[in-house]
């Protein structure tokens, strides 16, 4: 059994605490892909959420604790989704095609969700006023489709390239997919990440 704090000594949050910070964040979802990170001010959201500005003070210090928690949550979202679709894989092929597919087909019921992201990851910046959400905060990205390349190439089902260039080239492409998605919503984001899945395949295969 748990203690009552986190390992970091942090007090656990009980369950009603938990469902207020998902309401919260929802709210801040929809108020950021309606009027834009600008205009998404604490009070907005406390509106739309039908609270109080207080109470998101009282689970968050300010709005960018908010924003990362938005990142945090929406990212976990689709990691549990792609790992959901690569179980039971085992070639890398596969593994690699999954990713690809997995990534759009959540995605594909959470537009607004991808436009809050986008939002953010262009205005919010960090103590030294860079963006908060740079190429180095993919680094977590990059590592898991480098090991997918790593097991096809120990089994010679990939050909020699650099990982970390075919990693970049990847998480590149399947971000500019859903730019497009977003600007474009009548474009059908499931062939295209199934031609995207087919470009990788063959780049990466023997």
């Amino acid at each position: 059994m748990r203690s009552e704090n986190e390992s970091d000594g942090q007090k656990r949050r009980s369950f009603i605490e938990e469902a207020r910070r998902a309401q919260i964040v929802a709210s801040a979802v929809e108020v950021i892909a309606e009027v834009g990170f600008a205009q998404a001010s604490l009070a907005r959201i406390a509106q739309h959420a039908g609270i109080s500005k207080g109470v998101i003070s009282y689970h968050f210090a300010g709005k960018d604790e908010l924003m990362v928690e938005v990142v945090e949550r929406a990212y976990g979202l689709v990691a549990e989704a792609v790992a959901a679709r690569m179980q039971g894989l085992s070639s890398a092929g596969d593994l690699l095609r999954a990713y690809v597919l997995g990534v759009a087909e959540h995605m594909r019921g959470h537009r607004t969700q991808l436009a809050a992201l986008g939002e953010i990851f262009a205005n919010l910046r960090d103590a030294g006023g860079r963006p908060r959400y740079g190429i180095k905060a993919n680094e977590e990205i990059f590592r898991g489709l480098e090991g997918i390349y790593a097991l096809g190439q120990q089994s010679g089902e990939f050909r020699p390239f650099d990982r970390r260039v075919m990693a970049v080239t990847q998480s590149s492409a399947i971000d500019n997919m859903f730019a497009y998605w977003v600007a474009h919503p009548g474009h059908d984001l499931d062939a295209h990440a199934r031609e995207l899945a087919d470009i990788f395949e063959r780049a990466c295969s023997s």
